[in-house]
């Protein structure tokens, strides 16, 4: 079918509008007319080359939207289900999934090749017939997507698509950062540093754990007035502002988990993590940066001898067939806020406005809604 979807053709180069022929469901796959894209920073990354992604590709890794169309051995889908994206498949048999390491599927091999997992082709080209690599193997800056079985999570009709698009990654990524491989408990003290669409669910996920002090570090005013808003107690626009009082509030003891989310991570914050942490404590490593960064800051010495854990992180931690129903029973429940974190909604074709806003510090999460116009 002929659809249309925002494409970069090179490293920093602006979102194109184009048309676009997506592909049936082949074996293993399913249609969806999607209702919204979140617009995370990954999709920011991918346009500026820090991936080793190969061009030209189409954005956009979640997504939430109605199936239209089941394709042959597909047993876990139908026409009219609502389902929410995966940034990472989950096929539930490779030894990873098995395991419980649904974030480790072996599926996850083919991210970065963007061809379609049932047959390693591309499902999506452009009118004049080139390949395009879909970001995460979804494209979801797209009204409409051809993607398998394991890149999505089948949710309830009370959910609202708009805000369910989230979950595909910036809010289970930030939840599982601070509750399941950050491991935060009651009376934990637990520093997020960087407060954007990820780290934001880190204070959310902080605090519906029982956090005694939650500390946002984020340089832009509105992050850490959000940020205080959905759960932080305290909030610093750097960390060395933030380091005596939590030295202080702790009796010395600093923070059990430390929590690095910036929008682009460089190696040199790792040490400043490490010192804002206390002794046994863990450093959870979310945020990302260019893929040929390889510099690392950190003391040894500190590291040993005072037992801590630096720990890297995807999808949270956990997987989503696991995260993704636990996370809407806590927003049924009012412990995570959704809406709140939707600052403005774009056409596709400001796509380009909203990253433009995104790096300005206006928005918690942009959001892509797709209307009639669009389908």
């Amino acid at each position: 079918m002929k659809t249309k979807g925002a494409i970069v053709r090179g490293p920093g180069q602006d979102w194109q509008i184009e048309e676009i022929e997506l592909g049936d469901p082949i074996h293993g796959e399913v249609q969806v007319k999607l209702a919204a894209s979140g617009m995370c920073h990954s999709d920011r990354h991918l346009q500026h080359g820090d991936f080793p992604f190969e061009y030209p590709a189409i954005g956009g890794h979640e997504g939430a939207g109605i199936v239209t169309k089941v394709g042959p051995g597909v047993d876990s889908l139908k026409e009219g289900d609502r389902v929410v994206t995966a940034f990472i498949p989950a096929c539930g048999k490779c030894r990873p999934c098995s395991a419980g390491l649904q974030n480790l599927c072996d599926k996850g091999a083919s991210l970065l090749t963007g061809k379609a997992i049932s047959d390693d082709t591309f499902r999506v080209t452009t009118a004049a017939g080139e390949g395009l690599v879909s970001m995460c193997l979804l494209g979801t800056f797209s009204p409409y997507i051809t993607v398998n079985e394991a890149s999505l999570i089948k949710i309830d009709d009370d959910i609202p698509l708009k805000v369910a698009a989230l979950l595909g990654c910036g809010v289970a990524t930030g939840w599982g950062s601070a509750t399941a491989i950050g491991g935060t408990r009651a009376g934990d003290t637990v520093v997020v540093q960087g407060v954007g669409g990820v780290g934001i669910n880190s204070v959310q996920g902080a605090a519906a754990a029982g956090a005694r002090f939650v500390v946002a570090v984020d340089p832009v005013e509105f992050k850490r007035t959000k940020a205080l808003e959905l759960g932080a107690t305290h909030a610093f626009a750097s960390m060395d502002e933030a380091l005596e009082p939590v030295r202080e509030m702790t009796w010395g003891l600093m923070a059990n988990v430390t929590i690095i989310s910036v929008g682009e991570i460089l190696g040199e914050m790792i040490q400043p993590a490490m010192s804002m942490t206390g002794k046994g404590g863990q450093v959870v490593v979310t945020g990302m940066g260019p893929a040929a960064h390889a510099d690392v800051t950190l003391s040894l010495f500190e590291m040993t001898l005072l037992q801590k854990n630096l720990q890297g992180a995807i999808f949270g931690g956990t997987g989503p067939r696991i995260q993704v129903p636990k996370l809407l029973e806590h927003y049924r429940s009012g412990a995570l806020k959704l809406d709140e974190l939707v600052t403005n909604t774009y056409r596709l074709e400001d796509v380009n406005k909203g990253y433009e806003d995104m790096m300005a510090g206006k928005n918690l999460r942009g959001v892509i809604e797709y209307t009639d116009e669009d389908y």
